[in-house]
């Protein structure tokens, strides 16, 4: 949902600093004790989803008025690695990426919450079985998930019923398809509207968002890279450059310039100069809040195989307790708040448009569901719907492909095969440097 770039140069910076593995700095209380003191709370959102979290922390503050939160936001990721390296930063963060959690566990950035969790009787089953897996590392439980973003399929509903269609894409070759039928062009091919804008890196339009749809492997169960020899891989970039051949790498590249910013009201899906992407659950909110008259639908991603519709890709929001924290005991009782307090999630979820994370939250009667988010509710709990593994490297064999991605697309690599089986051999050389 936001830049991994920034995050992926943070953890270069946290390593750097000499953030070793490390164990909790204090053993824990063996009963639980009444929270006090002073927490100080990084997370990521402004505006209208700031003033959510700023809601939810006033209730946290209602339920321990002994307890103090200082809360920062607008703190992306690079902030928080940077300063928990340099031995500073929050009792609590709040991070917008699943991939920190495999190198903040591995380093000991943020401590292992298994003991607050036995000691406070956490049931684990009450998060689905993906949202467990994106919250630790090996065995070691780091993070708690703070709500969900799940991925999906968002279509403008004039522009298919001019066209005469009357249901979304359910395969690559049918969005490819649509995507031609949609667009349009000045007479010298500059595109003023685009179907589908297929450049790896314009908005939600990843590799890590779109895996799913072919069931492509990113690594092997050692933690080494199955990207070169997993074929889904090549057929979903093939696929990939095809269209973007039909566009014109330069055409496209020169319409994308032309285009606002992803977190603006000149958003080109709010503004029709799109009209099929990809996307979180929380565009709903965007939407209805920068672009009320435009008519959109949801539906789940187009997938490879006809037999994969409906599944998608899953990541979240993670919080955990620095390694360095002044109140360890009060910034777990903020965490356990905002966790596993079923109306504290409902609330948020409303609040901000994200997916909730347990069981209980999921089936409130509280929580509010139109057909437009019920889609993305459906592709959550999905049984094939799948999320990024953690690695001790982060989200380095993330860019590490993308990077390659970059250049398929331009045309400056021609060899699939090969430029695949060398990511594999950069990313192996990065796991083994991070032991």
């Amino acid at each position: 949902m936001r830049s991994r770039f920034l995050a992926a140069l943070a953890f270069a910076a946290l390593v750097a600093a000499g953030c070793t593995p490390a164990a909790n700095p204090q053993p824990i209380a063996t009963s639980g004790v009444e929270p006090t003191g002073t927490v100080e709370f990084w997370h990521f959102f402004a505006d209208r989803e700031a003033a959510a979290i700023a809601e939810i922390i006033d209730d946290f503050r209602a339920k321990y008025p002994k307890v103090t939160v200082v809360v920062k936001d607008s703190q992306d990721d690079a902030k928080m690695l940077q300063a928990i390296g340099s031995g500073q930063g929050p009792d609590v963060g709040l991070s917008y990426s699943t991939d920190i959690v495999g190198k903040f566990c591995h380093t000991g950035a943020w401590v292992d919450l298994a003991p607050y969790i036995a000691r406070d009787n956490i049931d684990l089953a009450k998060f689905p079985e993906t949202v467990r897996s994106y919250t630790q590392y090996r065995g070691k439980r780091c993070a708690m998930p703070f709500l969900a973003d799940t991925y999906g399929f968002y279509y403008n509903k004039t522009y298919l019923a001019e066209a005469g269609v009357t249901a979304p894409p359910k395969t690559l070759a049918e969005l490819s398809d649509l995507a031609k039928r949609l667009t349009k062009r000045k007479p010298d091919g500059t595109i003023e509207r685009a179907g589908f804008l297929p450049l790896w890196g314009f908005y939600e339009f990843s590799p890590s968002h779109f895996a799913p749809v072919a069931n492509a492997k990113w690594l092997n169960a050692d933690g080494t890279s199955a990207i070169g020899t997993d074929p889904a891989w090549q057929q979903v970039l093939r696929w990939q450059k095809e269209l973007v051949d039909w566009y014109g790498y330069q055409n496209l590249e020169k319409f994308r310039a032309s285009l606002g910013d992803e977190w603006s009201a000149d958003h080109a899906f709010h503004k029709g100069q799109i009209a099929m992407m990809i996307d979180g659950e929380y565009r709903i909110a965007f939407l209805r809040d920068q672009a009320a008259t435009l008519e959109f639908g949801t539906a789940p991603m187009p997938v490879l195989d006809q037999s994969r519709y409906g599944a998608g890709y899953v990541t979240g929001n993670v919080i955990g307790v620095s390694k360095h924290a002044k109140n360890p005991e009060a910034a777990w009782a903020l965490i356990r708040y905002l966790t596993t307090d079923t109306g504290a999630i409902v609330k948020l979820a409303n609040g901000i448009k994200n997916v909730p994370t347990t069981v209980d939250s999921l089936a409130s009667a509280d929580l509010k569901v139109d057909p437009e988010f019920k889609t993305f509710l459906d592709i959550f709990s999905h049984p094939q719907t799948s999320t990024t593994p953690p690695s001790a490297v982060g989200p380095a064999y993330q860019e590490q492909f993308t990077a390659f991605c970059d250049r398929w697309q331009s045309g400056n690599a021609k060899d699939l095969s090969g430029g695949l089986a060398e990511v594999d051999k950069q990313i192996n050389q990065l796991v083994q440097l991070a032991g």
